[in-house]
């Protein structure tokens, strides 16, 4: 988009004349540029595509095809609004344009006056709503770098200050040994948040680049490597990591997007955490089967507050709010992106003794590797 508003379009075509009738046609609404073929429209593009809004390319030209401008102009200059004019084009090649998303017009030859014009101001409109998303994204992922470096630094700062509060008192009895359990407790806190810091940095950046996003959707993940990745990532202790299993070799395939359903687990397992901190033999069981995914803890839960978070959840936070060791809320969220899903989470307990949260995938088949 030039500074007087007006959009930029690049037509293309080795026929001198036509470029002129294009220009003539379009001149009057759009600063027109043009090529006569592939290798001389790329270099121009090198040269000025930021201020080139859309390209028209004929498809049947001396050495390069138009169809290989299409694909080069949308590698390099995602921007473009890029649109194909020819009387004849082979049929594979234009689904292959259309399904990759390098096309968003064929125009048939010769050109009709009218409906060209009507798919250069559709054009013009797409790239005004590209541009448009584009900064948005830009402001999100500004956004979630900013909150990032201002959350990680002073939580990693909390842990570590924590983490040498609680070896200072170790030896010690009294007031000074409860200080201690607070400084774990503080410890741990920060290296959760951290974690989730993390979770829903990663999520959102993905949930912000349509591409990624459909690669997310369409490339499905493996349970037992989601559990591995968590496992990796997740900021453990030697003594919680100890208290971790993987128990089975019972894997599936996760149609969702696995950068959502890290987050599920990364919250969950926190909450398992939370759960055992308490006990003198901590032991959480991570277990993949067909289309489920369950975290078992030995720190228990009350079977009603269990039954009241998953059904009445307004009740359920009443009474979380009243157990502070409880993290109600993230198990609340799970649920709802669980949904979100299609799925489901449930909770299975025996009070002080074990508590099982179980994610259930609506849709799912066997890992190829079974």
């Amino acid at each position: 988009m030039d500074s007087d508003g007006r959009a930029t379009v690049l037509y293309v075509d080795d026929e001198e004349l036509a470029c002129k009738y294009f220009a003539h046609v379009a001149g009057a609404r759009y600063h027109v540029l043009t090529s006569t073929g592939v290798d001389a429209a790329l270099a121009l593009l090198d040269e000025a595509g930021e201020r080139i809004d859309v390209l028209v390319t004929d498809y049947r030209m001396p050495g390069r095809l138009g169809s290989e401008l299409l694909q080069e102009t949308g590698q390099r200059h995602p921007h473009i609004v890029c649109m194909l004019a020819t009387a004849y084009a082979d049929k594979q090649v234009l689904l292959e344009l259309i399904n990759a998303g390098s096309l968003f017009r064929l125009l048939e030859k010769p050109l009709d006056t009218a409906e060209l014009l009507r798919a250069l101001a559709l054009a013009v409109q797409a790239g005004r709503e590209r541009a448009a998303r584009r900064q948005g994204l830009l402001a999100i992922d500004e956004s979630l770098a900013f909150l990032a470096h201002e959350l990680n630094t002073p939580l990693a700062a909390i842990a570590n200050f924590a983490r040498g509060i609680e070896k200072r008192t170790m030896s010690l009895e009294g007031n000074a040994a409860e200080i201690g359990e607070a400084a774990a407790l503080m410890h741990d806190n920060a290296r959760y948040c951290l974690a989730v810091l993390a979770s829903f940095v990663d999520t959102v950046r993905l949930a912000s680049n349509g591409a990624d996003l459909q690669r997310a959707r369409h490339g499905a993940g493996s349970a037992r490597r989601l559990l591995a990745g968590l496992l990796d990532s997740y900021p453990l202790t030697a003594r919680q990591r100890a208290c971790i299993t993987v128990d089975g070799d019972g894997d599936f395939v996760i149609a969702e997007s696995p950068h959502c359903v890290s987050l599920i687990l990364s919250l969950v397992l926190g909450h398992a955490l939370r759960a055992v901190r308490q006990q003198a033999h901590p032991a959480i069981v991570l277990c993949a089967s067909e289309g489920r995914i369950s975290v078992s803890n030995n720190g228990g839960l009350a079977p009603e507050l269990a039954d009241r978070l998953l059904h009445d959840p307004l009740d359920a936070c009443a009474g979380i709010a009243e157990r502070q060791d409880d993290q109600g809320w993230s198990l609340i969220f799970c649920k709802r992106m669980m949904q979100s899903f299609g799925g489901t989470i449930a909770i299975t307990t025996d009070h002080g003794s074990t508590t099982t949260v179980n994610l259930n995938f609506p849709v799912y088949r066997r890992n190829e590797h079974d």
